[in-house]
């Protein structure tokens, strides 16, 4: 008994030290390539604008009468990457505009207040500098479903039509489940930051759809690897400042624009999830609540899908 044990623990030494060799080696490789790459993620793909005294990405493509806003879902390393398998579908009939909210893509890290209200405003503010008058199609994916929301009840005549991408929502969530799994859903983001500091998300691939080129793949990648999960996106997304957000928006009436709402599989998804969609939708003076068969990314699965909607969306806004 003795012996196997032995052999045990040897082998559970030699398991460590296998560990602790590799993240030794992708620290300073990854450290070797950010300095390397540095220009792929310091070099911006639109436009900085200055708010609140830092920089934050603003990103523009194609003219035309209506204007859609993209909204990138928490802890999305790259906005303007990940949403352009969608709007490049759409950038030769609309003004596309993403907005990179601080901590995010080119834009800066900040250690501020990172409530709904004070991204709202930052986010208008950053609009209206470069130029970007409303109103607009808010295009949201995930967390920031909740900005969409908010942006469509406190600035109704800004706001002509919401478009969800699995997007969080007022009733999304069982509070009091949230609270019991708080300390692990918390830890999560918290994971991927050390990930990021230990170089393991270059492992990953971010051309989920396919479609980026090689340069925006690369870039895409540097961007995780530089900023995914850092303190600002930490602060934004912790689960109590979550459930404050959503007591708040419950007690306001939903939007009635126009709207399309997709929602993914993803386990995740629970009645919860789905049931405030359907409330958006029912709210709605045109809603849709439309089931898609993949992932929480629908707009890298299903771009071609989404862009058709849009536009028939947009089309009965003229009319």
């Amino acid at each position: 008994m003795k012996k196997a044990f032995k052999i045990i623990g040897k082998v559970f030494l030699g398991l460590l030290i296998l560990i602790a060799l590799f993240l030794v080696i992708m620290t300073v490789y990854n450290q070797i390539m950010l300095k390397k790459n540095k220009a792929l993620y310091e070099t911006p793909l639109g436009q900085l604008v200055e708010v609140d005294g830092h920089n934050m990405s603003i990103y523009t493509e194609g003219e035309g009468e209506h204007t859609i806003v993209f909204l990138s879902g928490h802890g999305t390393p790259s906005p303007i990457l990940d949403f352009k398998p969608l709007f490049s579908r759409l950038s030769d009939d609309y003004k596309i505009v993403v907005v990179e909210k601080f901590g995010y893509g080119f834009s800066d890290i900040v250690d501020s207040t990172r409530d709904m209200e004070t991204i709202l405003r930052q986010d208008r503010e950053a609009l209206e500098k470069c130029g970007i008058e409303a109103p607009y199609v808010l295009c949201a994916h995930s967390f920031s479903g909740y900005e969409a929301t908010r942006w469509a009840q406190e600035y109704p005549d800004e706001v002509e039509a919401i478009v969800g991408l699995d997007m969080c929502t007022p009733h999304c969530m069982d509070v009091n489940k949230s609270r019991e799994n708080a300390a692990f859903n918390d830890f999560i983001p918290r994971l991927v930051k050390y990930e990021r500091l230990f170089g393991i998300v270059r492992l990953f691939d971010y051309n989920e759809s396919g479609t980026l080129t090689d340069r925006e793949a690369a870039i895409y990648k540097e961007i995780a690897c530089h900023k995914i999960m850092n303190d600002t996106m930490l602060n934004e997304g912790n689960t109590e400042t979550i459930i404050a957000l959503n007591d708040e928006r419950n007690s306001a009436p939903l939007p009635t624009v126009p709207m399309i709402l997709y929602v993914s599989n993803e386990p995740s998804n629970d009645a919860f999830w789905t049931g405030g969609m359907q409330a958006m939708a029912d709210a709605s003076s045109d809603g849709t609540l439309i089931q898609l068969e993949c992932g929480h990314y629908v707009h890298d699965y299903e771009y071609e899908r989404i862009s058709k909607d849009m536009k028939a969306l947009i089309e009965k806004l003229n009319r």
